[in-house]
Order: structure tokens, then sequence, then C-alpha cells
């Protein structure tokens, strides 16, 4: 999905509007309402990153589109200021300083590596978002984490031990899946 100017803004202004709704009572507020342009309705999975400065004060988001689109961002903006495990809930103090960034996930493509060798031929550093799962872990790094891990091999090393996994971890059952984003903030 290509977002539009405005439909990007819609999406911006659902994510502050869903966070300043919950910062009095740090309870999710719910979102039944249509949006303004009618593909956001479309289903759509999503992280929403909040920052103070350079510094990462939440992201929480989906990989499979399950909701439509403007859902799946009000849910994840919330997730990302109340519930990121890494983070006490986001503060109105800090809030006045966050800045948010959307990622909209393309559907994710099964990559048939066999090995993490195979994976590395592959990839596109910068490009490519991955999803490792081997049996019932599964951990993602969106593209933009090419930026503080540039090297391929860095990359897939720190997606594993994100899951729980050794550096070297490589199964014959592991699955992958590679998915592009379109960010904005």
């Amino acid at each position: 999905m290509s977002l539009s100017p405005a439909q990007r803004a819609e999406l911006l202004s659902l994510a502050r509007t869903s966070i300043e709704a919950s910062l009095p009572t740090g309870e999710r507020v719910p979102y039944d309402a249509l949006p303004l342009h009618a593909d956001l309705t479309q289903p759509g999975s999503s992280f929403v990153t909040l920052r103070v400065g350079e510094d990462l004060r939440g992201c929480c988001g989906t990989i499979e589109a399950t909701h439509p689109l403007h859902v799946d961002v009000w849910n994840n903006a919330y997730a990302s200021a109340f519930a990121d495990p890494r983070f006490p809930a986001i503060t109105p103090a800090e809030w006045r300083d966050t800045g948010i960034e959307i990622s909209v996930l393309s559907e994710p493509e099964r990559c048939n590596a066999r090995s993490e060798a195979e994976l590395l031929e592959v990839l596109r550093p910068g490009i490519d978002g991955v999803i490792l799962q081997s049996g019932a872990r599964r951990s993602t790094f969106l593209p933009a984490v090419w930026e503080q891990l540039p090297e391929p091999r860095d990359f897939l090393r720190h997606l594993k031990l994100k899951a729980g996994w050794p550096a070297d971890f490589w199964l014959s059952d592991m699955q992958v899946w590679l998915y592009t984003t379109e960010s904005f903030g």
C-alpha cells in the first residue's frame, strides 16, 4: 500500500490522539470511528515507534494484517506509549518531547533460505525487514534497525539474540519472511 500525504497525516493524527486520550488514566481508549480515507479501513499491519530525541521510548506493532490499518495504528500507538515492556508508561511531561514514527508493513514474503549463509546472500540491507521463527519463538527487526546494525551478519545475530537464541543459532526448521515498510513521522 502506498499512502498519500493526507493518509499519512491522518494515521499520525490517530496515533497522537490514541496516546493523548490515554494519558490521563493510562487506560486504552477504544476506537470505533471510520477514517476520512476509506483505504485505511483495509487490513494492514504497522509498528509505531516513539522517540525522545534520538532515544527509543517505545515500539510496538503487528506483523499480520488482522485489523483495519487505522485501528492497527491506534492500538499500536497506545501499546508503544503504555505497554512496551521495556519502558514505564509515558508521562505527560515526556509526551511533550516525544516524536512518532509509523511503519506500515508490506505483506511478509516467505524466504526459502535453508541456512544463514543463504539468507545473507539475498538480504537487502536498509530495505528488508526480517522475521525469524523456529518452534514457538519468533522475532522481527524493521528495516530501520539497519541504521544501528548495518552489517547483515550483525543484524541477523542481534535478531536471533532478541528471540532468546544464541547468536550462532540456526535449526533446519528455521522459517524466514522478508518485508518492506513505508515509514513516516
